[in-house]
């Protein structure tokens, strides 16, 4: 009766109070409860699977497997998402990381034979890398991979000629054997490396450097190269104008694709190249 009289006697906003504060200890009350017993069926659930297992090897094994499984998926997925050795794996360089005459000629041979700049930097770097351990001029290189598939390391000639200096992989698979089999003729750097080799035991039978590039290009047993060592030739002399820091225009002057146009001869393809 008297805490009848209390509540009556109290004012609208503590009557309001009060009931608010029952139902949030009411509220916390059931939550508690709810809580407390998920809590339970999830331990009770718990122990019955550990049971189970334990009395059923079968089936032990089997969830094993299937845990396993989900394992190896997952990481299978991450490996297929996430490469973090991918950007070193690329044959790129910054040109601006490069002396200004080889990033000058990174730059215009991008814009020329229509290639990003930052692969022909790193093989503008390489061939003069390349150039100065056998003494042969790095622009010469150059133009070689220029004239014979425009930079495109995947070219291939009808005759079999494959890559950035279009060798041929049949006859010169042995050179290969060290760069880890043919399809290393795909790998830009090995194929320079391979051709370079290719070309220079073409000067040395020839015994000149015209007479070398006719070797190489398949046309020694022949009257003429069709032009290819003037064609190799005048792209180097633009290349060494490029380094010297001379302006030189790309349009007007598109590369001769050796897969597209070759000597006309009998005898076999790129006879130069078969015993070098």
């Amino acid at each position: 009766m008297k805490k009848t009289v209390q509540y009556l006697a109290s004012s609208p906003i503590q009557r309001a109070q009060r009931s608010l504060r029952h139902v949030g200890q009411d509220i916390a009350q059931g939550f508690f409860d709810i809580t407390h017993n998920s809590f339970a069926m999830l331990g009770l659930a718990v122990a019955f699977v550990v049971i189970a297992l334990t009395a059923r090897p079968d089936l032990r094994q089997e969830a094993e497997n299937q845990l396993m499984a989900l394992l190896v998926e997952r990481q299978e997925a991450n490996l297929l998402l996430a490469e973090p050795d991918a950007a070193r794996r690329a044959t790129a360089v910054n040109p601006s990381d490069l002396p200004k005459p080889q990033a000058d000629l990174s730059h215009w041979l991008s814009r020329k034979y229509g290639v990003a700049p930052e692969p022909v930097a790193a093989l503008v770097a390489a061939a003069h890398d390349l150039g100065r351990k056998v003494q042969l001029e790095p622009t010469l290189i150059l133009a070689i991979m220029a004239v014979e598939s425009g930079f495109n390391p995947f070219a291939q000639s009808p005759m079999g000629a494959q890559g950035l200096m279009q060798v041929m992989t049949s006859v010169h698979h042995q050179k290969y054997s060290a760069f880890g089999g043919r399809m290393a003729a795909f790998d830009p750097m090995t194929n320079m490396r391979v051709g370079v080799r290719v070309l220079l035991a073409c000067i040395e039978r020839a015994g000149s450097l015209e007479g070398g590039l006719k070797f190489y290009v398949g046309a020694a047993n022949l009257d003429d190269d069709s032009g290819y060592a003037n064609k190799v030739l005048a792209e180097q002399a633009r290349l060494n104008m490029v380094a010297e820091g001379r302006p030189v225009p790309t349009s007007g002057q598109a590369a001769w694709a050796v897969p597209a146009s070759r000597p006309t001869q009998t005898a076999p393809a790129r006879p130069g190249q078969e015993s070098s």
